[in-house]
């Protein structure tokens, strides 16, 4: 698939009913702006549903897809073009739309690839094996590697969340480096101690250990104090 040039707001199509409500305090992330990064490894839900609440809560996007992530958006959550209205259906603010830039994934000249860009930090989620693998040798040509390779040189906060499973050596030894660069490694491990008892709240729990990982606060029951409530 070619991929699409940085949009701008589109229209919205009809709103789709939310699974949960957005616990997310407003304006908690106003003035903050960050970079998601989406490749190939099964978990689009946790990808758009982290991408909602950042928008929700004020903060600018910019979204780089690589082209297995892609096709991940498709199979799992049948979406075929990358624009906000099918991003982010449960938004019926069209004004938010104006706060998500997507980056195509073979520019490595967008702004995200330039330590001139300032933002608050960058999440890859998910992240396949071979992401993870070309982030820790800085070997990927495409944009979500140098815009992670950036978020590094630049010293800011750079969170890799691996889903696939088992992990070989090469992984290990990928995990390692990358931590020892200074990313946080973020396996999409969820738990269950708050007995979740639908998949959109073990979503939400991984999306929310993301969320404090970024430093912006949201109101997703995570915490294990409130294991009782």
């Amino acid at each position: 698939m070619t991929p699409t040039a940085p949009t701008k707001p589109a229209t919205i199509g009809a709103p789709v009913p939310s699974a949960l409500p957005t616990p997310i305090e407003p304006d908690a992330a106003k003035g903050k702006r960050f970079v998601l990064g989406v490749s190939g490894a099964s978990g689009a839900a946790y990808a758009l549903r982290l991408l909602e609440l950042m928008l929700q809560g004020g903060a600018e996007v910019h979204l780089v897809v690589t082209e297995y992530g892609r096709r991940l958006l498709f199979d799992e959550a049948g979406i075929t073009h990358l624009d906000f209205a099918n991003l982010c259906p449960t938004i019926t603010d069209a004004r938010v739309a104006q706060r998500l830039v997507i980056h195509p994934n073979k520019d490595v000249g967008a702004v995200i690839a330039s330590g001139s860009f300032l933002h608050h930090g960058m999440a890859v989620l998910p992240c396949s094996s071979s992401a993870l693998g070309y982030m820790a040798t800085g070997s990927g040509s495409n944009l979500l590697c140098r815009a992670a390779m950036v978020t590094l040189k630049e010293r800011r906060p750079l969170i890799v969340c691996h889903r696939e499973t088992p992990l070989n050596l090469i992984d290990i030894e990928n995990m390692q480096r990358l931590t020892l660069a200074g990313a946080i490694v973020c396996p999409t491990n969820p738990g269950f101690y708050l007995k979740p008892t639908s998949v959109e709240e073990i979503v939400d729990f991984m999306v929310g250990k993301v969320l404090d990982l970024l430093k912006v606060e949201h109101g997703l029951k995570i915490r294990w104090e409130q294991a009782g409530d």
